[in-house]
């Protein structure tokens, strides 16, 4: 039997054990309005990294205070529920992972989707679920044990293709922003670029402006952020691996078996079928 760590199932969607049961329940309540930005990821796809950006590109660039935690100002919605975002004033930037179907939506909001291929993914998923031992109770699982439930999406926020296929569906929205995580590894300044043009106002400001695009591009390095750890999540024990790790592109193949790097294979090729998907990681 694989070992498979600990979830609150909200009627099939399972929700880390650490998170309010109420925070879910909350969190589909919440009306979205047409201030609001969603910064909308899958778990582990750049998500705190996206997150930081957007603060720096509020701030000039300038990082938060050391005594500061990002999710105070970009909360996650999932979490703390829509009463603690309903306080935030406006415009609000909200963090969620939830599928395309369960995220709140208002036309004129914006929506900002990251994807990460889904190799490097599972294994930044499977040391994110080892490091929050209050979370999961998964310290002592093995790759091999998280590959099989990741594959079968018996993993916290659902089946990464369920999320992903969706919302790629509606790259072309108006409201919608899609890039990749590997992008903004190769090109970050062409992604805050992007992120200025498409949400206008004092984020257009911040990318006609070198100096402050080089100032989020030096705060937001991973350098910076690994040595920041406090800022962006709660402590973990000092044997598990930080919140901000690696941030490698292509890791991957250092953990999957040759069968493992098939079955994954055979998925994507069966759950993006026709969809386009197929050429965003030629790879």
């Amino acid at each position: 039997m694989n070992k498979k760590p600990n979830y609150y199932n909200h009627n099939g969607f399972l929700m880390p054990m650490g998170f309010p049961i109420e925070g879910f329940t909350s969190a589909l309540q919440y009306q979205a309005q047409e201030s609001d930005i969603f910064l909308v990821t899958y778990p582990k796809c750049g998500t705190t990294w996206t997150q930081y950006i957007l603060w720096l590109m509020q701030h000039q660039g300038e990082p938060l205070s050391p005594s500061e935690k990002l999710e105070t100002y970009i909360p996650h919605l999932e979490e703390v529920g829509k009463e603690t975002v309903e306080k935030l004033p406006k415009p609000r930037v909200i963090k969620t992972h939830l599928p395309y179907n369960l995220t709140p939506y208002n036309p004129q909001a914006k929506y900002i989707y990251v994807a990460r291929n889904p190799f490097d993914c599972l294994v930044s998923f499977y040391h994110h679920t080892r490091g929050f031992v209050q979370h999961y109770d998964f310290t002592d699982g093995t790759f091999d044990d998280f590959f099989e439930c990741f594959i079968r999406g018996k993993v916290d926020f659902g089946d990464y293709f369920d999320n992903l296929v969706p919302w790629y569906e509606h790259k072309d929205d108006p409201n919608v922003l899609f890039f990749t995580y590997e992008t903004m590894k190769a090109d970050l300044k062409s992604i805050i670029i992007k992120i200025g043009n498409f949400l206008g106002n004092k984020y257009l400001y911040t990318v006609e402006n070198e100096s402050i695009i080089n100032k989020i591009i030096v705060n937001s390095s991973l350098q910076k952020m690994k040595k920041d750890q406090q800022r962006w999540s709660s402590k973990r024990p000092e044997n598990m691996p930080s919140f901000v790790r690696k941030g490698k592109v292509g890791s991957w193949k250092d953990y999957f078996s040759p069968e493992q790097k098939q079955r994954l294979t055979e998925k994507f090729i069966m759950k993006t079928a026709g969809t386009g998907l197929e050429n965003l990681w030629l790879d």
